[in-house]
């Protein structure tokens, strides 16, 4: 991934794909410090928790930034932790749990909602003191979220914009994609390539992929069409 281009490295001890279950801290302590030693030698290190205790050691062993799924709702202390390190967060939305969310998802006004939970995200995050020009926002792609959910995040992407900070967008490979395509997880590259492209038009400053090269190259000439002055 490095060799390929990424700018940072996202490291997490649990899965949170849909219908997870949670991993003790203590065990997701064990996984993911020996990889953030060597790895935050040679480049940014973001650590995916919504536990304060990983993202404590996470940050003392090199990592620089979390990323939250829960957007600093799911552990009271988290903000903390974040704010003490002086450390970088990507607050993103959940509906539900990694456990829960895909069973029947459903909002009233989805960007309006999602725009809600964001706020008081960042209400924590300004409540504990983490520093306004470390925080990324996510709207949290396939996390309690339906397919015309997911399309329409991507459309309307601006909107979580107008809160007026970085956005950060992790389409890559997800199960949306597979339906809309009816293909594979191994298959969705192209698919991928698509949302990536539109996302970045639409406002995203950072991706999180899985396909560092090829993403890289689809973000650059995005960015040359939608951003180069």
């Amino acid at each position: 991934m490095i060799d390929e281009g990424a700018d940072i490295i996202d490291i997490g001890g649990e899965s949170t794909r849909p219908g997870s279950e949670a991993v003790p801290a203590k065990e997701q302590i064990k996984r993911v410090i020996p990889v953030i030693k060597k790895l935050s030698k040679s480049i940014p290190v973001s650590i995916d928790t919504y536990k304060s205790e990983v993202a404590k050691a996470a940050l003392n062993e090199g990592a620089c930034m979390v990323n939250d799924i829960s957007g600093l709702h799911f552990d009271k202390k988290m903000g903390s932790v974040v704010a003490a390190f002086k450390a970088g967060i990507t607050i993103m939305h959940i509906q539900g749990t990694p456990k829960n969310m895909q069973i029947k998802p459903h909002y009233d006004d989805l960007i309006a909602e999602i725009i809600n939970y964001l706020n008081k995200g960042l209400a924590i995050a300004e409540n504990t003191g983490i520093l306004n020009d470390r925080i990324m926002l996510d709207p949290g792609f396939g996390f309690g979220k339906t397919i015309s959910h997911n399309l329409e995040i991507l459309k309307r992407l601006r909107e979580i914009k107008s809160l007026g900070y970085p956005i950060l967008i992790g389409t890559s490979r997800k199960s949306a994609i597979g339906q809309v395509l009816n293909l594979p997880v191994e298959e969705r590259l192209e698919g991928t390539a698509a949302t990536v492209a539109i996302a970045i038009q639409n406002g995203a400053d950072i991706i999180r992929v899985h396909d560092v090269l090829q993403m890289k190259r689809v973000a650059e000439m995005t960015d040359a069409i939608t951003r180069r002055p």
